[in-house]
């Protein structure tokens, strides 16, 4: 197998919570560059474990995961991946954390060393991208649900990931506003996977949907 032309290797993928439950047995998986992906389930089936393993949130018991053509098991492995994967959390209170919502979307591209000119321009590209312009000064706690929703994104947008890993993107949002999230997947992101409940978002922005259920990922 040429690993180059994937992103993203699950093999033999073993995990465990520490209360017991069994959530991956043998696991496998992958993702190549350009993938659209829709990933649907019950509640509890591990798709948001799924994603915390990927991104290195989660240990794995057994198993492998390549990312980017290498094995990732440290947490130095992890930090590449977390800059060049965009991990949008199911609650989008975990994703914020600065007074203000320019704040929230500049903290990644400073993070990664941009200059805070080249963060600021970055700002207004994002915001403009997402229909968030007027916003950058809104204090984010005060925002509404579906307001949060759509900052969390851009704060994923803002970095360039190549994939970006999206938990629920559309939950909370008005119709209007949803559209715009579609609008944005199909027309600037290349790579990606969606969990999401709302499966008349998949036929427009995936070509791929898998179902989880017992531990097995089954193509539908």
């Amino acid at each position: 197998m040429d690993h180059g032309e994937y992103l993203i290797e699950i093999d033999n993928l073993g995990f465990s919570y520490p209360h017991g439950k069994r959530v991956f047995s043998g696991l496998n998986f992958s993702l190549k560059k350009g993938d659209r992906i829709g990933l649907v389930g019950p509640n509890g089936a591990g798709k948001t474990t799924l994603f915390h393993l990927i991104m290195g949130l989660l240990s794995p018991e057994s198993g492998e995961i390549r990312v980017f053509g290498r094995a990732r098991k440290t947490e130095e492995d992890f930090r590449e991946v977390r800059q060049r994967i965009g991990l949008l959390f199911q609650d989008s209170d975990d994703q914020l954390f600065s007074p203000t919502v320019e704040e929230d979307i500049a903290f990644g591209p400073l993070n990664l060393g941009r200059s805070h000119e080249e963060a600021a321009a970055i700002v207004r590209e994002t915001c403009r991208a997402l229909g968030l312009e007027g916003f950058e000064h809104r204090v984010t706690y005060r925002l509404s649900g579906g307001e949060k929703r759509l900052v969390a994104l851009a704060t994923i947008v803002a970095m360039k990931p190549e994939c970006f890993l999206l938990d629920e993107p559309t939950a909370g949002l008005d119709a209007a506003t949803r559209e715009r999230v579609v609008g944005y997947l199909k027309e600037h992101a290349d790579t990606y996977m969606i969990i999401t409940h709302a499966h008349e978002l998949l036929p427009d922005t995936t070509d791929r949907v898998y179902r989880l259920e017992d531990g097995r990922l089954t193509p539908l």
